[in-house]
């Protein structure tokens, strides 16, 4: 070899808030369960996922688009409370810590 180091590939989501591609790790995973959004932060629940920045800004698009019904195929709308109270519990505790 010729001493060089690869660069791995990290894998890149589009936020279906704002509609920007950024890497999968900086992204939130929601899931519908039954008529619900829930947050997946560890990416490890079944079913078909979409991805959000965990801000409230992107969160409030997503849901004035409808994005989250159209990119989990829900049959109608979906309950995103449990969504917007673990969105601003993490904005909280980002801005607590310095």
């Amino acid at each position: 070899m010729s001493g060089r180091t690869r660069a791995r590939a990290c894998p890149e989501r589009t936020c279906v808030g704002c509609r920007e591609r950024a890497a999968k790790a900086e992204l939130l995973r929601i899931v519908a369960i039954k008529d619900a959004c829930v947050p997946d932060p560890r990416g490890t629940l079944p079913g078909r996922g979409a991805y959000v920045h965990p801000a409230p800004v992107c969160l409030d698009q997503a849901v004035r688009r409808r994005a989250f019904t159209r990119a989990l195929r829900a049959p109608g709308a979906l309950d995103t409370k449990a969504l917007r109270r673990y969105v601003e519990q993490t904005t909280v505790a980002e801005q607590a810590t310095p």
